[in-house]
């Protein structure tokens, strides 16, 4: 870090170290990191769970303390001029302290007191943030009854009432659809412009990094690298490929490839896998090394992204610490593909609420052993439709068969058929990972031999042994994640509603989720899945797109895509499909996001 750096940055660290004690463990969150943060632009802190981003942002806010090292914020000590850091800078932590109970107008006024903003500036910096965040139609709803994408709106909006030299934003997209999150980075790039804001973010989504101008790389409380996106892009030129079997289902050929010597990462991309390399090479020859007898594969090089970059830099790492043993994949009992192949069947479903249609004339059907996803903007009906199929809610109308079974008349029946994995950590975490498996394989009715035999599977299949004695609010996010999965397998269910399962988590722990799914899927288990990440809809076989309570469009990736592509785009992404299809649903009088 050059002197020059130090001199114009917003925020500086000098071997900042910070240790947290949780039970009998000293945990190392920041490990002697030192880095800079230049003005007027925005800085991306990626890294893994764990990784100390959380942390890092805590301390540059003043609300704790370095064990050792320096951290200063726009020239101030955070360690010691906390108050006048806070005063100075806008911190929206994950979970943003927004009043449910008070209307979104109410909630600006209360964060507009709190900033020491004049009342005679408010009106016209009120409008001026209900004009950029599209909620000024909705001033006098409460901020409870906001969807996903307007309650992270409105946080956005509330950090920004008193406009601040830096602003600290902790994972404002997660759980956002992609309109919500490109609107969102709408907002920010334009402070950055009108106000020459510094501002300083931390994401799970890794196609949003490249919409960084500069990142910090983080892996375990160290410092990976600092550098502009396509710089380290580009140092995986050569090792990117698309690969095609027509031997292999694309499940298969990526689990194949993912435990294949050479291989550092593969991903499903809609009919064709995405593979890179250990080492640069050219397309005959990665078709030759990775090719089988059985399998001749097509290859054809592709640029490389951020992503493959961030993976290949984590998975090095942990193949030089030698904690990286490959991925480990769950064995699961064949589910009997006896009975009907439709599992799930919706037919003109309804949900009212008094006279709004949450859900309003909803059609599809499911497969036996098939991936199914459900997917829309934040408000689209996608968690109210969910509810319905696990016979948490009740149908205002229409057919609703799930396992053979009707919900109207046989919830309790067609429950026990089904496992369920909330959008959020729903098990109880005063209770270690062993108590919560006893406790849920309890719950589904399991008991003696069986039971046992059951959480000794899953303690070994998803790695969770040696934490089992472990309270679970103080699993890493990523460990959470399996001990849910864990939990709703208990009992074997022929079906798994997954509602945004990986919300939060990062890219490594994502990998590994989606691997258990494919192996799910692969034994006849069917899946539905709702999620924001568009690259997780590539490993749906079919999906439906919702948008205000109805189906807006259907079909295989690849079909949506290809119908994207009348946009123009060459070769366009899910979330090019996405957008385009919710962008051109929206109501009039609302533009879409262009950045």
């Amino acid at each position: 870090m050059s002197a020059e750096d130090r001199a114009g940055a917003v925020l500086t660290l000098t071997d900042v170290t910070k240790t947290f004690r949780v039970g009998s463990r000293v945990v190392t969150a920041l490990d002697g990191i030192s880095l800079s943060v230049r003005p007027a632009m925005v800085t991306g802190l990626i890294g893994p769970d764990g990784a100390g981003k959380t942390t890092l942002m805590r301390l540059l806010a003043g609300l704790l303390r370095p064990d050792t090292g320096r951290v200063e914020v726009l020239g101030l000590d955070a360690g010691t001029d906390y108050l006048a850091v806070q005063a100075t800078l806008g911190y929206m932590p994950q979970r943003f302290g927004l009043y449910e109970e008070l209307s979104v107008q109410e909630n600006l006024d209360l964060y507009a007191d709190l900033q020491g903003v004049p009342v005679r500036a408010r009106p016209g910096r009120y409008e001026e943030l209900m004009q950029m965040t599209g909620l000024a139609p909705f001033t006098g709803r409460l901020a409870g009854r906001l969807s996903g994408g307007m309650k992270q709106k409105l946080g956005l909006a509330c950090t920004l009432i008193k406009p601040p030299r830096l602003l600290v934003l902790d994972e404002p997209t997660v759980g956002v659809d992609p309109v919500s999150r490109r609107e969102l980075w709408e907002i920010v790039y334009r402070q950055v412009e009108s106000e020459g804001m510094s501002v300083l973010l931390s994401t799970a989504y890794l196609d949003e990094a490249e919409r960084c101008q500069e990142v910090v790389l983080m892996h375990e409380g160290s410092l990976l690298g600092q550098d502009r996106p396509q710089v380290f892009s580009k140092q995986l030129a050569g090792h990117c490929f698309l690969v095609h079997s027509d031997r292999e289902n694309r499940r298969r050929l990526q689990e194949r490839l993912s435990r294949s010597k050479g291989a550092i990462d593969a991903i499903i991309v809609g009919s064709r896998v995405r593979l890179v390399t250990a080492e640069a090479m050219e397309e005959e020859r990665v078709a030759e090394l990775f090719s089988t007898p059985e399998s001749r594969l097509e290859v054809s090089s592709v640029p490389p992204r951020f992503e493959d970059t961030f993976i290949y830099l984590l998975r090095r790492r942990l193949r030089e610490s030698g904690r990286d043993s490959g991925p480990r994949i769950i064995r699961p009992t064949r589910v009997d593909s006896a009975g009907e192949q439709e599992v799930i069947v919706v037919r003109n479903l309804e949900r009212r609420f008094g006279s709004f249609y949450a859900v309003k004339n909803l059609s599809f059907t499911v497969e036996r052993g098939e991936i199914f996803g459900l997917l829309g903007a934040n408000g689209a009906g996608k968690s109210t439709t969910f509810r319905m199929l696990c016979g948490l809610l009740p149908a205002s109308g229409g057919t609703l068969r799930v396992a053979g079974r009707d919900l109207h008349t046989a919830r309790a029946r067609a429950r026990a058929r089904i496992g369920y994995m909330a959008q959020k950590f729903s098990l109880y975490g005063g209770m270690t990972v062993l108590q919560n498996l006893q406790f849920f394989s309890s719950a589904y009715s399991l008991s003696g031999a069986r039971q046992r035999q059951r959480i000794d599977w899953v303690l070994e299949s998803f790695e969770l042994g040696p934490l089992r004695n472990v309270v679970s609010e103080n699993l890493p996010l990523g460990f959470k994640q399996r001990l849910a999965l864990a939990a709703a397998l208990m009992h074997e269910p022929e079906i798994l509603f997954l509602d945004e399962p990986t919300s939060g988590v990062d890219p490594l722990a994502r990998r590994e989720f989606w691997r258990h799914i494919n192996a799910l899927a692969e034994s006849g288990v069917t899946v539905l899945v709702t999620t924001h990440f568009m690259e997780e809809a590539e490993y749906c076989d079919r999906l439906v797109i919702m948008a205000r309570g109805e189906v807006l469009a259907s079909g295989d990736p690849e079909q949506l895509k290809r119908e994207a592509a009348g946009s123009g785009l060459a070769e366009p992404t899910m979330e090019d499909a996405f957008i385009a299809l919710i962008s051109h649903a929206k109501p009039p009088g609302r533009p879409p996001a262009t950045r």
